[in-house]
């Protein structure tokens, strides 16, 4: 890897993974250099930029964009000015060197134009605030001198880069620049000197608003509004979970996140907040995610939980009429349609903050986003008054036709994204694969499990907490299901899709069967599933987005096997408890269907547990032949693997079946007594 590469990407790395520095995906570095041209094998004038969508802390080579510098230089010969300078974004195509790496962001032309080797751009929290001050030119001078420059705001694109390089060239004394309203941008001739200017500024800012900051920039202490205890606040959340997903939701799913940061609870605590976050965020990476401003709820803690629904309604339709009012007062002829008018952040005093995404790491990224923005405001109004970029210049970014561009390049989301998933029983077997096939389909997963040190290592097999998280639960217990559904609430935002697979099995004759066998079996998946069921219908329909139920039943549900009395029953319950909750749940857009599986051996924990051996006894046979042994009894002579029962889920909880409940799908390879009637 080219020396200058290596520092640029150890540089970015070392300032993302720092989030007083800059939020997630936020800001760009970039260096200059040479490489040798493989056509004429001389050395070439290079920059290395981040490219578009990519994360500092994270940075890669493959997410660099890489532009022949003699090419960018040239690029203000033909700058077509200000009214038409979106134009220069598909200029810098025409700089690429090869391939080009990653595509160019918008803030390519600040790297190129600005004469200095090495160029940082940083949203930190202190520069923001600084950059969000009424008078921020004056507080720059007094706090940095002639070190750092103020640049009145302008929209990211090609003129800004422009004007920063003329900053540059007009004050050679400066290490960079406050960005009006966005941020801050550093600069040195080398990798270590321009860390070094970047990391100062950031410094400086943030001693500044300690030492002169007063001790209360959000006002006095509201009565009422100081945050709950734990137990209680976070037990409020589970309870509202559902009903904010419904209005974050009503113009397109999304999922949500939760967070009970102090940050938050403190800002919703003091007298200003309503003021605050009526302003709205300022930095552009903010409310692009957050959207201008958020929906607060305008009653104490204590209210109750009822009372904060039928608030909350109210106030989501003024939020809808005065998102409407804002896009037909921006628009013009050629602006993108109007995205939806639900609040991506709702905050609840006392509580804590919801956000809301595409999937999880959205979610998660906008509410600290909103952590930024009232760190932010609490800088501002330390010094001065918070006084972000005005509603038509927000506009003018949201709904950029760059940005719209931007979004119709991304990928068409998989079958399950934005899908909220609870599958018992899925730390081993079938349920894990269930969970693995939802994941892969753009699912948020929760793995419930009897051994939570199990669940949690199969959750992490699928990836971080924004993919999947490992939750104990016994589905005999109605406080365990209740716990491991808030635990779901909580970490995504409500439950969509439930799986009832959690199961036991013990092969005995009638006069060996106990009434402990019988109980344990109608306890884990009769009652366990009506229990699981019962706690996930009533977060549907509160959610008001429809949803999924499945039950993994039995082909030994239709089909009377030997020895199989008390599982076969309980299957044969569950079948039809896949029947009457079709029926119930219809009407709330609620589908109910079963799997039959046929005996699955490889994999399956009941098997390895002790019934294997059991049904291989019944059936004569020596157990590690039973698999091929249910293979051969089927019309396809095929096994019946774990996989496949996922692949019915997959197929059963997707869009091309929106049409069908009260179905059983058997996954039996075809076993003709078990055929349905």
């Amino acid at each position: 890897m080219n020396k200058t590469v290596e520092q640029l990407l150890a540089r970015s790395n070392r300032l993302g993974a720092d989030k007083a520095n800059t939020n997630y995906a936020g800001g760009n570095t970039s260096a200059k250099g040479a490489e040798t041209d493989p056509v004429t094998g001389e050395d070439v004038e290079l920059l290395w930029v981040k490219g578009s969508g990519g994360d500092l802390g994270t940075l890669t080579e493959p997410g660099l964009a890489v532009l022949r510098l003699d090419r960018m230089r040239a690029l203000p010969d033909v700058y077509p000015g200000l009214d038409r300078e979106d134009e220069m974004v598909a200029a810098f195509d025409f700089c690429l060197h090869g391939k080009g790496g990653a595509a160019p962001s918008i803030d390519t032309a600040m790297h190129g134009l600005v004469d200095a080797p090495h160029v940082d751009h940083l949203h930190p929290d202190a520069g923001i605030a600084i950059a969000t001050a009424a008078d921020g030119r004056n507080l720059t001078a007094e706090i940095f001198g002639g070190s750092v420059v103020w640049v009145p705001w302008r929209r990211p694109g090609f003129q800004l880069g422009l004007d920063i390089a003329k900053v540059k060239q007009s004050n050679p004394q400066a290490i960079g620049c406050i960005l009006g309203g966005h941020g801050i941008t550093a600069w040195g001739t080398t990798s270590e000197e321009c860390e070094a200017n970047s990391l100062k500024i950031i410094r400086t800012a943030t001693e500044y608003l300690a030492a002169h900051g007063k001790p209360d920039p959000f006002g006095a202490e509201l009565s009422g509004y100081g945050a709950l205890p734990e137990e209680e606040r976070r037990a409020k959340a589970a309870a509202l979970a559902p009903h904010i997903r419904a209005i974050a939701s009503r113009d397109k799913p999304t999922v949500g996140n939760f967070t009970d940061d102090p940050a938050v609870l403190d800002f919703l605590a003091h007298a200003e907040h309503p003021r605050l976050a009526g302003l709205g965020t300022s930095c552009p990476d903010h409310f692009l995610r957050t959207k201008i401003k958020p929906l607060v709820l305008d009653l104490p803690a204590d209210t109750s939980v009822e009372d904060s629904i039928d608030r909350l309604h109210e106030l989501h339709e003024q939020y809808r009429a005065d998102y409407a009012g804002y896009y037909q007062k921006y628009a013009a002829a050629d602006s993108p349609a109007m995205r939806g008018a639900d609040p991506a952040i709702i905050l609840i005093p006392g509580v804590g903050m919801f956000s809301y995404g595409a999937n999880k790491q959205t979610a998660r990224v906008a509410g600290e986003f909103y952590v930024n923005a009232i760190n932010v405001m609490r800088g501002a109004e330390s010094v001065s008054t918070y006084t972000p970029i005005d509603d038509r210049e927000k506009f003018r970014i949201e709904y950029w036709a760059l940005e719209e561009a931007k979004l119709q390049r991304m990928p068409k989301p998989r079958s399950h994204a934005g899908r909220i998933a609870l599958v018992t029983g899925a730390a081993s077997g079938i349920g894990k694969a269930i969970a693995t096939r939802l994941a892969a389909e753009g699912a948020c997963v929760v793995i419930a499990d009897l051994d939570r040190a199990k669940a949690t290592e199969a959750a992490a097999e699928l990836g971080n907490t924004d993919v999947a998280i490992g939750v104990a639960a016994d589905v005999t217990d109605p406080e365990q299901v209740r716990a491991a559904v808030e635990q779901a609430v909580l970490a995504f935002g409500g439950v969509d899709l439930v799986v009832n697979n959690a199961g036991l099995s013990i092969s005995k004759p009638l006069l060996e069967t106990s009434e402990q066998d019988w109980d344990l079996q109608h306890n884990v998946m009769a009652k366990g599933s009506f229990l699981v069921s019962q706690a996930a219908a009533k977060i549907m329909i509160d959610q008001n987005l429809g949803g999924d139920i499945v039950y993994i039943s039995s082909k030994n549900s239709v089909f009377a096997g030997p020895n199989n009395i008390a599982y076969s029953a309980v299957k044969a319950d569950q079948a039809h408890q896949v029947r009457l909750l079709a029926a119930e749940l219809g009407e709330y857009g609620i589908r109910v269907n079963g799997i039959n599986p046929d005996g699955v051996v490889r994999g399956s924990g009941i098997f390895a547990g002790g019934w294997g051996a059991q049904r291989a006894k019944v059936y004569g046979v020596p157990e590690e032949d039973l698999g091929k042994f249910y293979a051969q009894r089927t019309l396809l002579k095929r096994e019946v693997l774990p996989e496949h029962c996922a692949n019915a889920v997959a197929v059963i909880t997707s869009a091309e079946l929106d049409h069908t409940t009260g179905l059983h799908i058997p996954v039996d390879a075809g076993v003709a007594a078990a055929f349905l009637r």
